[in-house]
């Protein structure tokens, strides 16, 4: 009991902490420039939504042919609201029975909740006999999981950095409003474009409602990404999320799963014995402070995790001086075209030709 209520303060004085949130920043450090933005708002405002009997036809054109995602629930397909021309995607979930359109409810209840710019905004939703639709905010930057093993795509460590930045400033909001993700992968984080490194957390079907003192356990998740108190059946809380963050951390730098198996049993074991390590040859080059990061997530111990306000204070997402040193490096491993006038290059040209 001691120790339960010791894990209850120190979770209430994370949750005091992530009140005093640190916003987007802007790191300097010899004269390099560093900007940590948050991505782009939603095109409208944060709206409260509730499922409409209506016929969605009515008001959007789906695309049935473009499959933007999908998964065990349905399809999602980009569709365009026909009174605006607003670009939207359309978040088919099958649910026949009353039971699945509760859960299904349950997911417009908690996005209702989060007006955050890193989590994907709930336009409006439509409940026919077979099944419910989300119109959602347009991103069409594909999975962060599609990053992660594209061969042809170089994610640098400072990639990294921003991309965890804005997870964990998602994630903060999330909590701040007690409201736990449950389900947090790279399949469910959207980059915002192929060219920029702005990402939105999506998926919030397995999210809860959470209230510290009211003990919540849960049986369900994705394998590679279960904390062991999931597995085990014990209390989730806030620090939940951030084992699966550690997790995801450590794949955007490695590409490789600190706990996956030869199957899900296999997996499972090696959550329960925290076996992992950064011996691979992916680490090589990974700063020191990147791997005390994810060593301070990947704790058996839910407690000892940091929670978002810490990782957010940690040296890897928040000194200036360490951006600069993985800025330099990526530099100096990615070189810049030089741009030059039309008049620069055929001077230089000129200059060539005469030599």
């Amino acid at each position: 009991e001691e120790e339960e209520e010791e894990e209850e303060k120190a979770e209430e004085e994370d949750e005091k902490q992530n009140l005093e949130s640190d916003g987007w920043a802007v790191f300097r450090a010899d004269g390099v420039e560093i900007q940590m933005d948050p991505p782009p708002a939603a095109p409208f405002n944060h709206r409260i939504v509730s499922a409409k009997p209506n016929q969605i036809n009515n008001f959007y054109t789906i695309n049935r042919q473009e499959v933007l995602g999908g998964g065990r629930f349905g399809q999602v397909h980009k569709c365009v609201e026909n009174s605006s021309g607003l670009t939207l995607a359309a978040k088919i979930i099958k649910a026949r029975s009353q039971k699945e359109k509760e859960v299904v409810k349950n997911e417009i209840q908690v996005m209702n909740q989060l007006d955050h710019a890193s989590l994907i905004q709930l336009y409006a939703a439509y409940e026919s006999r077979n099944d419910i639709i989300l119109v959602l905010e347009y991103v069409d930057g594909g999975e962060l999981f599609d990053r992660i093993i594209d061969e042809n795509y170089t994610l640098m460590e400072l990639d990294a950095v921003m991309f965890i930045r804005q997870i964990c400033e998602g994630l903060q909001h999330m909590h701040k409003m007690y409201i736990l993700h449950l389900d947090l992968k790279p399949e469910n984080i959207l980059c915002v474009s192929r060219a920029t490194n702005k990402i939105k957390i999506i998926d919030f079907g397995l999210a809860r409602i959470y209230k510290p003192r009211e003990k919540l356990r849960v049986n369900f998740g994705t394998p590679e990404f279960l904390a062991p108190e999931v597995i085990n059946y014990d209390f989730v809380s806030f620090n939940t999320d951030m084992w699966s963050l550690g997790v995801i951390t450590y794949m955007l730098l490695s590409g490789l799963c600190p706990f996956l198996g030869d199957d899900d049993n296999e997996t499972l074991n090696n959550i329960l014995s925290c076996k992992w390590g950064f011996e691979e040859e992916e680490f090589r080059d990974t700063s020191s402070e990147a791997k005390d990061f994810i060593t301070r997530l990947l704790v058996v111990n839910k407690s000892w995790r940091m929670g978002t306000a810490e990782a957010l204070r940690h040296p890897w997402l928040s000194d200036p001086v360490l951006h600069h040193h993985l800025y330099s490096k990526v530099e100096y491993t990615q070189p810049q075209p030089c741009i030059v006038s039309a008049r620069e290059y055929m001077e230089t040209l000129l200059w060539y030709l005469k030599h």
